[in-house]
């Protein structure tokens, strides 16, 4: 028999095996990051890392794995993300990770799809978040001053800094520990507006820096446009551009964490967007000329659901222009060609990360930058900076052409892989398809039927109400609980009043300093005015004699999140109120008078937003264009799997809730100015967010999303906060459809597909320039061929049109190449189309239909 003592000697031998191999394997999957000054290093190897921004609560968790995959499918290596502070921590120690906020989830499935993380726990984001991602309870801490040396915003940020890096290392998501994240960002731009702290905001800095050091996460930390970053932080550039950016050491790597992929909406404002031309052009510039980090702010960009855009007047839509739409759709062009630049970029990866780029000058607005090693591979990138002509340039004794503010990629110094003005990208039509929220009703009155109504009060009528005399700032009266506050004035106005002049009016003057102000009299909306700092408002208004009521509605769109103090921008009515006689001008301030005020409405206390209660009335006919009125339907899910919003035209301004969840702010009627838009924006030359504008004098944003996953098949519920007034029967649904329409043209000047390339960065097979298409759904096929030109076709997508020569084989050659297939490819070359004309550079342009 075997003793007791050698039982227990062998079960300790077994336990000590069982624990070496657990440390053996974890540190076979945890892994080592540090850098040099040419980039990042994993695993002692050098990386160039194409990163994009997907923000977690901008979407829901069922479309993050779709993202997120997309974004891989698009050349990403990393995801970046904030940390949302006011949506992790609302209320002080009542934390939140769930749904949207489950950052943990996030971050697990990045690393499931096999890509890297960049956290940025700032925790001060920007990001056109309300109140920049702090919560506004920070505001109300006894002797606080936000971002400075001053010891109660200190210990607030550490306490939650350190909060996100325990909760990222209990669940071992460092990559020293085996996880995705690879940079952690503390503090955001702060060396934008840091002069404007003094020395506290100097000492500041250094505190961030060394206490996020202390958290010893094992991985770098980076801070933003801080040109004076401590070592080891490393300074990372923000902007449209970031070529001539250079880190504060020799030491430290050349990193872009905001490439702006586009520009974000504002109500009241036409819509931007970015040419993807351009785009690459930036990118390219960045690793031509010694970069190996990029990062595109938004790769996806997403909603501003509930009340969490900032601004203020920031809109609902968070799309970005960003290569991943706001439905989770790829706009195409531009995901396709950025996709095409990350290959071609990587085709140098061995060169860029061997060593430092040598620049030369091929001509004015030209340049080459070659990228050689010892063992013979060699990269170089071909730039022309010039905005208005194209030019040939001779490098390494060939002729090489290069269209005005363009970037050729050249792999092996001699081929040209990729140009950024020249996109072999097929554009992917994309179109709202309407149907009616309630598809079976006959007439207007049926509809109205359908829905029910609960007026909200107008003035005072919550028990919660309070007496101050003269005028509160909205933002310390309500702690933003709620967009909304009334200031409440009775008077008493006697016969003799000269406001009661026969013949005239009285005016009343308002001032508020953001973002809408509605005045009713007597119970009756007298007018109403909104901007982003300042209200003006001089209302008509008819008093009677005795007693008259002045209820006076503030409400805000976000709270700013920008610029020096930007904590201490105020909002509401501050003044003066004041009522002037029209016939004789003598004036009555009422500023200091005994105002009653109320936080918030009434039914947001009782929770209309879920439409559960049991005040809904249903009586015809239904009440429209009027203010303050809650609205509720019920709705089946529109048909298929298309992503879904609401159009809310006919409607005024409010807040909307499916199935007790907020889609955020509707605000249809907030036109954009008449001014600032171009047929076609021009790609060349330095790219600013006013420079590319669509939808002038059209509403802002008509279309709101509604994900999926928050709808059932039947028996969903939407419920309106109509403030303003509106008729909600002429909402309708729009499925966001895509891929009936592709067009592309693509030169005989093209290079050939990337995907000509093979991983050892020699070409192989080379070919003539290809025109690819490919239906964007599996179940598609080519089904015909609108147009299809080889010569010198004219126009864009849509207006195509032939120019003065064109090959008779074009529409046959294509057709035949592509009707019946899902995918097609099609030589453009003299060969495949004959010659049409002569001494001519010539093109194939094909509009084709998908079925």
């Amino acid at each position: 028999m075997v003793s007791t003592a050698k039982m227990v000697r062998g079960k300790k031998m077994e336990i000590v095996s069982l624990l070496v191999l657990v440390m053996m394997t974890a540190a076979a999957t945890a892994a080592s990051v540090t850098y040099d000054h040419r980039a990042l290093v994993i695993d002692g190897k050098r990386k160039i890392l194409i990163s994009g921004s997907i923000h977690y609560p901008r979407s829901t968790p069922e479309m993050w794995p779709d993202l997120i995959q997309k974004s891989k499918d698009g050349g990403l290596d990393v995801i970046e993300t904030y940390v949302f502070w006011n949506g992790h921590e609302p209320e002080k120690n009542k934390y939140n990770f769930e749904g949207r906020y489950d950052l943990v989830k996030f971050v697990k499935l990045a690393a499931k799809a096999g890509l890297y993380v960049h956290l940025r726990i700032g925790p001060y984001a920007c990001a056109e978040w309300n109140y920049g991602g702090f919560p506004v309870w920070l505001h109300f801490v006894p002797g606080i001053k936000f971002r400075t040396d001053n010891e109660p915003f200190k210990a607030e940020m550490q306490r939650f800094t350190a909060k996100i890096v325990d909760l990222m290392k209990q669940e071992k998501l460092y990559a020293s520990q085996g996880g995705p994240i690879i940079l952690s960002q503390i503090e955001n731009e702060y060396g934008n507006i840091d002069s404007s702290y003094g020395a506290a905001g100097k000492s500041y800095m250094k505190w961030s820096a060394s206490m996020a050091l202390s958290l010893d996460t094992g991985v770098p930390w980076n801070m933003c446009q801080q040109g004076d970053a401590p070592d080891p932080i490393i300074n990372t550039c923000n902007g449209f551009y970031c070529d001539q950016f250079t880190p504060n050491s020799n030491n430290k790597p050349k990193m872009w964490t905001e490439n702006w992929s586009g520009w974000f909406l504002g109500f009241g404002e036409p819509s931007p967007y970015r040419p993807v031309e351009d785009l690459a052009f930036a990118v390219a510039r960045f690793f031509q000329r010694g970069g190996t980090f990029q990062n595109y702010y938004m790769y996806h960009g997403g909603t501003n659901f509930e009340r969490t855009s900032g601004g203020p007047l920031i809109s609902t839509s968070y799309d970005y222009d960003a290569p991943i739409d706001e439905y989770g759709l790829l706009r195409q062009p531009k995901w396709g060609h950025l996709r095409d630049l990350h290959k071609a970029i990587k085709l140098c990866e061995d060169a860029l990360i061997a060593t430092d780029p040598k620049i030369t000058s091929l001509g004015s607005n030209l340049e080459a930058a070659v990228y050689k090693t010892s063992t013979g591979s060699c990269a170089a990138f071909l730039a022309n900076i010039g905005t208005k002509s194209d030019a040939t340039v001779t490098f390494n004794g060939k002729s090489y052409r290069l269209p005005a503010w363009s970037v050729s990629i050249l792999p092996d110094c001699k081929n040209v892989a990729f140009n950024t003005a020249k996109i072999n990208s097929a554009t992917e039509s994309t179109a709202f398809a309407r149907q009616s929220l309630k598809p079976n009703a006959d007439s207007s009155a049926e509809l109205g039927s359908q829905w029910s109504y609960i007026k909200e009060p107008v003035g005072i009528s919550k028990a919660d109400a309070f007496v101050k005399p003269g005028l509160l700032e909205q933002i310390n009266t309500t702690a933003d609980k709620s967009d909304y506050l009334w200031y409440s004035l009775r008077m008493d106005i006697k016969g003799d009043e000269t406001f009661l002049d026969e013949g005239s009016k009285a005016v009343l003057h308002v001032q508020s300093i953001g973002q809408l102000v509605y005045a009713f009299i007597n119970g009756k909306l007298a007018g109403s005015g909104n901007g982003k700092q300042k209200i003006s408002l001089d209302i008509p208004i008819n008093l009677v004699t005795g007693k008259n009521t002045i209820d006076l509605l503030s409400v805000t769109v976000g709270l700013a999140n920008y610029g020096p103090f930007f904590d201490l921008t105020g909002a509401g009515i501050t003044g003066p109120v004041s009522l002037k006689s029209a016939k004789t001008g003598s004036s009555t301030d009422l500023s200091s008078q005994q105002w009653t005020y109320q936080v918030g409405l009434k039914g947001e206390d009782k929770g209309l937003g879920s439409g559960d209660s049991s005040e809904w009335v249903s009586n015809s006919p239904l009440p429209t264009s009027q203010p303050l009125i809650w609205y509720k339907t019920t709705f089946d899910a529109p048909s298929g799997s298309d992503p879904v919003a609401i159009d809310f035209t006919g409607t005024g301004k409010g807040i909307a809730w499916v199935n007790g969840q907020s889609i955020g702010r509707y605000w249809p009627t907030s036109i954009a100015r008449t001014d600032g838009c171009v047929g076609s924006c021009d790609y060349r030359g330095s790219y600013r967010s006013n420079k590319c504008l669509k939808n002038c004098g059209k509403p802002s944003q008509t279309l709101y999303h509604v994900p999926r996953s928050w709808i059932k098949p039947s028996g969903n519920t939407l419920v309106l906060l109509e403030e303003m007034g509106g008729d909600p029967t002429k909402i309708s649904f729009a499925t966001k459809q895509t891929g009936s329409n592709l067009c592309l043209t693509v030169s005989q000047s093209h290079p050939a597909p990337v995907d000509t390339w093979i991983s050892d960065s020699k070409f192989s097979n080379r070919t003539s320039p290809v025109l690819s298409l490919k239906c964007p759904v599996s179940t598609q096929v080519i089904s015909s061929i609108r147009f299809a030109s080889f010569g010198t076709p004219t126009g864009t997508c849509g207006s195509f049109s032939y120019g003065h020569c064109s090959s008779a084989r074009s529409l046959s050659v294509v057709q035949k190449a592509c009707v019946g297939s899902r995918s097609c490819k099609v030589e453009v070359s003299t060969r495949v189309f004959g010659e049409p004309c002569r001494g001519v550079v010539k093109s194939l342009a094909v509009e084709a239909s998908c079925a």
